[in-house]
Parts: C-alpha cells; structure tokens; sequence
C-alpha cells in the first residue's frame, strides 16, 4: 500500500491512502542521508505500507523520496533537526506585528529555509484589525517595501473578521499543497478554522503578560480545503534555527544577493570586507536592503559560532 502522511502525534501516524485513512506506525529506525532527525517522518510524507493482522493498521515500511522539505534546528535536541513538513508547493508565514511581533530576523531565517529548495514564499499579515498606530504603518510598509521585490507575495488579512479570505487569500491556495508556518498567537489556528470548518482547531488568547502566544496546535497536520488543495498546519515556531549551511552557499538563498554571485573580484568572497564584493557595491547603492543585509551577516555568524 502507498499513501500520504496526514498527521503525525509522535509514535503513531495517520496515511491517506486515497480511499480511507489508516493508523500506521514505524518498525525500527529509519537513517536519513546523513540528517539527525527528531522526526524521521514528516507530514507530507509519501510512504509504503504493510498492514498488520488486524487489517486495521499497518506498519511504514518505506519512505518514499522527497521533492522538498522545511527543516530547522531541533530547540530540544542539540544537533538534532526537525523536518516541519514535506512535499509542499508553497509556504506561507503568517505574521502579526503584536502581540506577538514577528521580526525581520525571523521572517528572514524561515526565507532561507525555503530558498535551499526554491519553495515559493508568502507573507500573511494576520490581525490587520489591531493596525491602528504609526507603528503599524511603518512596519507594515517596510514588510512591502523589503520583501514584495524579491517576489514575495505579501498579503494582508484578518482572520479573525475573515476579512480578505475570500477574495485575496482562498485563490492561492487552490491546487496547491500549502504549510502554513509561525509563532504562537499569529492567529493560524483562527484562520484554519475560517478556512476548513471541520479543522476545529483549539483556539486561545496571547498572554497579555508577555505577548506572546500559547501554543494551541500540538502536532502537525495535514487539511484538505472543499475546494482542490491541501494546507498544513504546524505547531507556533518561537525560534527558526537554519541548519548547517556553507559560508559560501548563504548568499545563494537570498534572491537579492544572487543575481550578483560570481561577480565579485574574489571567488570565495563571504561579502563582509572584501576589496571588490560587488554585493556590498549593490548594498551601498540600495539594490541590497540593510536589514536584509543585517540578517545575513547575523546568521552568517550564527553558523561560524557553531563550527
């Protein structure tokens, strides 16, 4: 048999084998290409299965290739990484500029999480109902003005109000298979409940002491909408950790910097000081945004600290 991973609660997972869904487990430990995974299977998954006696369940005896996944570091396991989802057209991270506040440094790590598999990025403003402030507005076009010229679609919405979902929201995803990323209290469990009526997603309010979210989604898993498309939702990520990545492979995972590699007088060039860096000739002359400048050389640094 070969279905599709759906939802993962840890030893158990549900497959959809198209006609009905089954409860497999693994037998044994899966080695992975040299990852050191928290969670050898993803939803997402393409999987074989044998059933087991009871014809009731069945046990995963293959994981089929990926085409692509969305991995970051383990927060409980050190050197451990933890695959959020696999085998998906397109991510969407969903932020709110309080309660809680996504940072750029955030939005950015979680970027080039899926550029290393040229996965297409959407920003989902959520909680557009609470932008009311000068604040808000600068933030809000910095986020249009950094990322929209890169070829992120930014958009903007209330989940709460259902304000948007229609019309802006609903048509991207359709045929598509679509994770749906970020911090606790951004508001995805409130927005899958408007999208899928039968997610009943459990729903809570930010902590008004540290404003930040309560983790509601303790799993991931895998929704099909009433009309063609899939979402995945995840657990609210508090920090996106990006794995080990060569120095010289960074720059290639910021579109902005890409369109420039190979032009710099110097082959191994980090673009920090280098005499001829035709990146930090882009950045001086505004084709590179600072913050987004700031973001490289910080994980960068993050990764010589680890080495």
């Amino acid at each position: 048999m070969k279905g599709r991973v759906i939802k993962s609660t840890g030893s158990w997972y549900e497959v959809d084998l198209g006609d009905k869904l089954i409860s497999a487990r693994l037998k044994g430990k899966f080695k992975q290409a040299d990852l050191k995974l928290t969670n050898p299977i993803a939803v997402g998954d393409w999987v074989e299965l044998i059933p087991e006696e009871n014809q009731e369940t069945a046990v995963i005896s293959k994981i089929l290739p990926r085409e692509n996944y969305v991995i970051r570091k383990s927060t409980r396991k050190q050197h451990f990484s933890h695959i959020i989802a696999s085998n998906i057209d397109q991510a969407m991270l969903v932020i709110t500029m309080k309660t809680p506040r996504t940072s750029l440094g955030f939005i950015d790590r979680f970027l080039v999480s899926i550029e290393s598999f040229r996965i297409p990025g959407i920003l989902v403003v959520n909680k557009m109902d609470l932008m009311d402030g000068e604040n808000e507005a600068e933030w809000l076009t910095d986020i249009h003005e950094i990322y929209e010229p890169l070829g992120y679609q930014v958009v903007e919405i209330s989940a709460l109000l259902e304000k948007n979902l229609s019309e802006f929201f609903k048509p991207l995803l359709e045929n598509h298979t679509t994770l749906i990323a970020g911090h606790s209290g951004v508001g995805k469990s409130t927005l899958l409940n408007a999208l899928i009526s039968e997610a009943g997603q459990a729903t809570q309010e930010v902590s008004t002491f540290t404003t930040k979210g309560l983790h509601t989604t303790t799993f991931a898993e895998m929704f099909h909408l009433d009309y063609s498309g899939s979402l995945i939702d995840t657990p609210g990520i508090k920090e996106f950790g990006i794995l080990d990545i060569e120095e010289q492979e960074l720059s290639h995972y910021f579109p902005e910097m890409r369109a420039y590699l190979g032009e710099c007088k110097y082959n191994n060039c980090k673009h920090i000081n280098e005499p001829g860096c035709v990146i930090l000739e882009k950045l001086e002359e505004g084709y590179i945004h600072p913050y987004r400048y700031q973001s490289y050389l910080n994980i960068l640094n993050e990764e010589d600290s680890h080495r």
